[in-house]
């Protein structure tokens, strides 16, 4: 299904809409989830329109860009959440995306409810939610063993 208006996740990391920023560079914004799964719920997204997963490749710029992403996640839910101890960021991938733009889930659990829990699950090759790091070592470029 084709999109009918302009994607909301390109209006919030322009600054077009209310929602509070709690991180923004050149590169990306991070806002909380407006539907929150777990004790804190941040999403960063980039500011250049990516669709999904699906639409990284195996290069050093997607590389860079998720594990900036993933950075800036961490470095806010330590901040916010120190005593949470346990933390979840992944990425849902097709068909299982609700906003097409891509965007990374931080959690810091619990889970709430507990049965939220369901939404952040790996599928295996059905797709579901994948973990940032299993995102990172499949996008890995080759030729940048040290990275």
């Amino acid at each position: 299904m084709a999109s009918t208006g302009p994607c909301l996740f390109c209006q919030i990391a322009r600054s077009s809409t209310s929602t509070t920023l709690l991180y923004m560079d050149e590169r990306v914004v991070a806002f909380q989830d407006i539907n929150p799964s777990a004790f804190r719920h941040y999403l960063v997204i980039p500011i250049e329109h990516i669709s999904t997963v699906k639409d990284l490749q195996r290069r050093k710029e997607d590389y860079l860009l998720v594990s900036h992403m993933l950075n800036v996640g961490q470095t806010l839910l330590h901040k916010d959440a120190p005593g949470s101890g346990k933390y979840r960021f992944g990425f849902h991938q097709p068909p299982f995306n609700s906003v097409d733009h891509l965007h990374l889930h931080c959690l810091a659990l619990p889970f709430i409810p507990r049965w939220k829990h369901l939404k952040y699950v790996s599928l295996g090759n059905l797709g579901g939610f994948i973990e940032a790091e299993k995102l990172l070592q499949k996008i890995k470029p080759l030729a940048l063993p040290h990275l």
